[in-house]
Parts: structure tokens; sequence; C-alpha cells
């Protein structure tokens, strides 16, 4: 009695947890195509996602030498047997993959091959991908060679889980793009907001101390004075827009530095005073540090940009096992009653995401001419 199904699917199982491990598409291609080549004892395993325009955005391979794939030379086509994997989306195991009719144009470079299993990658009716391995290794006193029925359930296994893997990879990529096209629009309004106003009146300020130099000289310094007060506190901006982008500096500073260090900046930056305490915390996991630092940036640019702020306070301080950020300011407030309008104005949706995402809560208070106060907790690890 053969114990290969059980041994097969513990493998299976391996191959899944190394695949789950990874978020990045590519990283995923390469684990599918080298758990498949492990699970099934092949020499060459490759992976092609098709594109729109008869070729594949991406292909992996694995068994194949640097030196080999660069002499191999460009990307594969849709075509032969890779094209009847992709488009009529069934398994196709082959003794000797040379004897087929659709066996062709593959380069001279190309690792000889023999038998072959191949089938699609698929998440429904959609086609991700075509997965295929050659030349099965075995003991050559069995007297034969080849990939088995058992080998194509094993691999169709594998595919349906590799489909589920690389899905995830793609949202997570999507997720990211839109997480950096909202920075991006968000570091525009920014320069648009403060910077570009601080610029023109730096140039007509410049313009006025040109026109009085000859005929007014003190007046003229007085002038170029204000153009270096102007130019400073563009810098300024800039440097609170940039520190707004780089979340990476909690990897290397912390969650406290980080705050600290951005709550200079505005502070500088910025009419309002801002300041920041925060006695007695703790580190807290990754994904919430990074919450706690975005949720405070979107309070801090409300107060700072829409509140009419005069004094805003940061205070972020132990709650058990976790953390609570508290953002205060002396603004304008607005109504309660109003604030669902409001939210989608003030990114309050977009804090409570946050919070929620991570296991938190976020309360907010607020009345007109009141000023606001959103207090956050997240829980610790």
């Amino acid at each position: 009695m053969s114990h290969r199904p059980s041994s097969g699917l513990a493998a299976v199982s391996t191959a899944l947890l190394a695949m789950s491990r990874h978020l990045e598409v590519r990283d995923v291609l390469k684990t599918i195509v080298a758990s498949a080549r492990e699970l099934l004892d092949a020499e060459y395993a490759a992976l092609g996602v098709p594109d729109d325009h008869g070729g594949f955005s991406q292909f992996v391979v694995d068994g194949v030498s640097d030196e080999q794939w660069k002499a191999i030379g460009p990307l594969p086509r849709q075509h032969g047997i890779l094209a009847a994997m992709l488009h009529k989306a069934e398994p196709e195991r082959l003794a000797d993959v040379r004897e087929d009719p659709r066996f062709g144009g593959w380069p001279d470079a190309h690792p000889e091959m023999s038998d072959f299993l191949g089938l699609p990658v698929r998440d429904g009716d959609e086609i991700l991908g075509a997965l295929f391995l050659a030349n099965k290794r075995c003991p050559k006193e069995t007297g034969s060679c080849g990939f088995t029925a058992e080998d194509e359930e094993l691999l169709s296994i594998l595919a349906q889980h590799a489909a589920i893997a690389l899905t995830n990879a793609r949202l997570y990529e999507r997720s990211r793009e839109l997480t950096i096209a909202e920075e991006r629009s968000r570091l525009a309004h920014e320069l648009h907001d403060a910077v570009s106003q601080k610029l023109f009146s730096l140039r007509l300020t410049a313009q006025a101390a040109a026109a009085l130099v000859d005929r007014d000289p003190a007046r003229a310094k007085g002038e170029l004075q204000q153009v270096a007060a102007l130019a400073a506190e563009a810098a300024d901006e800039l440097r609170a827009a940039v520190v707004e982008l780089r979340p990476a500096a909690l990897d290397e500073d912390g969650l406290v530095h980080t705050l600290r260090t951005h709550i200079q900046v505005l502070d500088r930056a910025h009419t309002a005073r801002v300041t920041f305490e925060s006695p007695g915390t703790r580190a807290l996991p990754a994904a919430q540090e990074e919450a706690v630092l975005r949720v405070a940036q979107e309070a801090l640019h409300n107060a700072l940009r829409h509140a009419d702020a005069e004094l805003v306070t940061v205070s972020l301080t132990r709650a058990g096992q976790g953390a609570r950020l508290t953002v205060t300011d002396d603004g304008k407030g607005f109504d309660p009653r109003t604030v669902r309008k409001a939210g989608r104005h003030l990114g309050l949706v977009s804090m409570r995401d946050r919070a929620s995402g991570v296991g938190g809560s976020l309360t907010v208070t607020s009345a007109s001419g009141e000023g606001t106060t959103i207090e956050m907790e997240v829980p610790g690890g």
C-alpha cells in the first residue's frame, strides 16, 4: 500500500504555509514555483502570468541558472502548450512533450524537456497563470519516470491555493498603490495650500526689496529679512510634508520619537502652538504604531488647516497593555449633529477605519466654538 498521498498532502501543507508568508506578488510567484518543483521532485518548474497582448507580464522559473535564463532571451509568448493551458483551462500531462504537435518555438538555450505536467492557476473563471513542471526525477531501477495522475491531483490542490495567495498579494499591492496615491494627493494639497502660498509671498516681498534697495535701503533690508523668514517657513512646510510621507521612521526610531519629531516640525511651520507629551508609554506592535501615527497626523492636519486653532496638544499615554492617543485643539470645533458630513471632510471616517483595523476605538468630542478632542485607544501586543 502506497503512503505517497499522505506525505504528498503534508508537502502541500508545507507549501501553503510558505506561500502565506509573502504579500509581494513576485515573492508569491517564486514561492509557488519553488514549492511545486519540490513537491513533485521535478528538474524544472515555471509559472507565467499572461498579459492582454499575447505574452506574459511575469514569468518565473525554478531550476534554471541565471546564466541559462539570460541565454534563453525574451519572455515567451502565449503559444502551443502554454496557450492551451491558458485558453482551454485544462491540465496537460505528457510522457514526452517533444512529441506533442504543439511543441515548438522554444529557444535553443531552453533546458531540454521530456515528461511534462502543466495546468492553469485560476480564480473562478479568471486564469491567473500557467504553471508547469518538466523532467520528473525518479530512481532508474523503477523502470519508468514521468508524472502520474496522483502528481496531477497534488499539483491541482497546490494551484487552487496558489490562486488564493496570488489574489491576496494582488489585493495587497493594489491597496498599497491606493495608499501611495492618497499620500501623493495629500502632499499636493499641502504644497498648494501652504508652501505655494508662502513662495508667492516670498516672490512679492523680494520684488519689493529690489524696488527699494536704491531709494530706501533701510526698508529694503527689512523686506529682505522678511524674505529670509518666509523662505524658512516654506522649508519647514516642505519638511512637514516629507515627514508625513515617511512612516518608515517608525521602524528605526519608534512611535514616540517619530511623533515628537513630526510635532516639532509642525510647531515651527505653523503659527499655532503644538505640544507633545508621552509619559511612560511602551512599544506597540508595528501595525498599531503606524495606525496611531496616521491618526495623529490626520488629527493634526485638521486642527492646523481647518480648525483655526491657536493651541494643539498631543499626548500619548499607557492604557493597560496598549496606548491612548489624545489630540485636543482650541479651534472652532463643529456640531456633532453634522458629524457624518464633517467626517468626510475632516477625515474622521479614515481615522475610525484605522483604529478599528487594529482592534482599537476612536471617539470625537467637539462643539461649535469649543474646539475638538480626538481620542484613540489601541491594544498592546
